[in-house]
């Protein structure tokens, strides 16, 4: 039997509400069938649909689970600031002041809230490993990437899975035409290039052939996270870096990179409320 319960739809990522990354909050999940908040997930057709449920882990806030349309992620990124905020939003209320900790499919991600509307969330760890010949000569090939505008390259594991390359500028990333590529021949394509020095972005970065269906994310916090690991690892990111997102698709996604060091590395970004009021699920 359907039920009301309160519902937020966000933009997250952005100064500037409506050219960021949208997400549906389901804030009351409890007791909602697997198989409905898939089909919800779906009938919404954003990149992603979120729903809160109680913590299974006392240490934990909330717990979330995360879809896109047509399947459930373990983490990632603005659905979790986003989910953030609409809890809050609605009177959710913190174990400890100024920290929000969200049990996801990755365990236990910490939230920094004490800016309002700018949250941050701890980057969950990230496994790096290279990317097979195979795959870098498939995606360079179908986005006509040349061999010498290719800097580094590798598989990043944080939840979802991405193949990244860093390449020689903001300019390189921004001209691929990302219609050359669709999930599930290519997957989750990460591609990252940094801007001349005194521009208002360090890096701009594009998500290619993302899971959602779509062929580029607006705004990927996971891939961002994954990447400042990456970076870091490397001795590649300085202590703070703003990265664009969206460019080529309208949007103005910001995200924020504050690495103190390899195990604390925070991504933030603005997020607005626009929609809220109820569903019947």
């Amino acid at each position: 039997m359907m039920q009301s319960r309160r519902f937020i739809q966000c933009d997250v990522f952005t100064p500037t509400p409506t050219l960021g990354n949208a997400l549906a909050v389901v804030v009351d999940g409890d007791g909602l069938p697997e198989r409905s908040m898939q089909r919800f997930a779906a009938w919404t057709n954003l990149a992603e649909t979120t729903f809160i449920l109680p913590p299974v882990d006392a240490g934990a806030d909330y717990r979330l689970r995360i879809f896109t349309p047509t399947r459930e992620m373990l983490f990632a990124g603005h659905p979790t600031l986003g989910s953030c905020a609409a809890w809050l939003h609605c009177g959710g209320s913190a174990q400890q002041a100024g920290l929000v900790r969200q049990e996801c499919g990755v365990g236990i991600v910490e939230i920094d809230v004490t800016q309002s509307g700018f949250p941050a969330f701890t980057a969950p760890p990230t496994r790096i490993r290279p990317m097979t010949p195979k795959t870098r000569a498939a995606i360079s090939e179908r986005l006509e990437i040349a061999p010498e505008q290719i800097l580094q390259t590798a598989e990043l594991d944080n939840g979802p899975v991405f193949q990244v390359m860093q390449l020689d500028s903001a300019e390189t990333v921004l001209v691929l035409d990302s219609s050359r590529v669709r999930w599930p021949e290519f997957r989750s394509i990460g591609v990252i290039g940094a801007h001349p020095h005194g521009s208002e972005c360090d890096y701009e970065v594009r998500l290619l052939a993302p899971s959602s269906g779509m062929s580029e994310d607006p705004i990927t916090g996971s891939l961002n996270s994954a990447l400042a690991h990456w970076l870091q690892a490397d001795g590649r990111l300085g202590n703070a870096a703003t990265v664009a997102q969206g460019t080529r698709i309208g949007r103005q996604g910001r995200v924020s990179i504050a690495a103190a060091d390899r195990r604390n590395v925070k991504i933030g970004g603005q997020t607005h409320i626009l929609v809220e009021g109820s569903v019947l699920l």
